[in-house]
């Protein structure tokens, strides 16, 4: 399909310790920035993007869509990485496209013909989790986003699966234990979000008039954050401990 007047899209993924910055004309890749190191992402995303700007000749306002990884994922790296985008795009007046981490994580299995599952450590001996085929080369969920202890997902999965996202290097010994043959690992390049794949994802929102103002953007959290788990509402009165 040919892509008339496609637009200029910055998106980045910073739901995980690592984490990616990618500019795209339409669906070209055009640069991409992948970082996996233990540095905050208040520490390298701006420097990120102003890096791939320079290399491309661009400036943000070429930029016509914004894309951001919206979650679930990290608390503290959903809300950096959603900030910097809003920020952007608000000053700039641009649209914005939100894109779950899941469904760029099952982009790795975009040539499967058997289920791919995206598989997303969440830490606390959990995983993000959601079932995925592809039709046109676009994920289409087979379930609701989950968040759950890996052996119990695994002991309901039944047939060929295809396994990527970061959970996939952490319970490895797990899958093949559970799933045998019938787990399909890829290389370890799997295993990492990218956010050319996000962008991709976005430009679907943009082609189908799904991309929206700014002020519209929120992380997709799943599960109560530490914060709120030690502080609920009654708990933060009645110690005196607000926001």
């Amino acid at each position: 399909m040919m892509e008339q007047n496609p637009p200029k899209i910055l998106a980045l993924d910073s739901s995980s310790l690592s984490g990616s910055v990618a500019l795209c004309h339409g669906s070209t890749l055009v640069a991409e920035f992948f970082l996996n190191a233990r540095r905050t992402h208040s520490e390298k995303l701006i420097s990120q993007i102003d890096q791939l700007l320079r290399e491309t000749g661009w400036t943000l306002k070429d930029i016509d869509l914004f894309a951001a990884v919206t979650g679930p994922g990290s608390f503290t790296g959903l809300r950096i990485g959603i900030a910097t985008l809003k920020g952007l795009a608000q000053v700039l007046d641009k649209p914005v496209a939100a894109v779950s981490s899941l469904e760029t994580a099952a982009m790795h299995g975009a040539l499967s013909s058997v289920p791919v599952c995206a598989f997303l450590d969440a830490r606390k001996s959990e995983v993000y989790a959601q079932l995925f085929r592809f039709a046109g080369n676009r994920p289409v969920a087979l379930n609701d986003v989950r968040v759950l202890p890996p052996e119990s997902l695994l002991e309901e999965l039944e047939g060929p699966v295809v396994f990527v996202g970061t959970g996939v290097p952490v319970y490895k010994d797990m899958i093949t234990q559970i799933l045998g043959s019938q787990a399909l690992l890829p290389p370890p390049s799997a295993y990492q979000l990218r956010a050319f794949h996000a962008a991709w994802l976005a430009l679907g929102c943009w082609s189908q008039g799904r991309a929206h103002a700014s002020a519209e953007l929120q992380p997709r959290y799943i599960r109560p954050s530490d914060a709120e788990l030690n502080f609920p509402p009654s708990k933060a009165l009645s110690t005196g401990v607000i926001g």
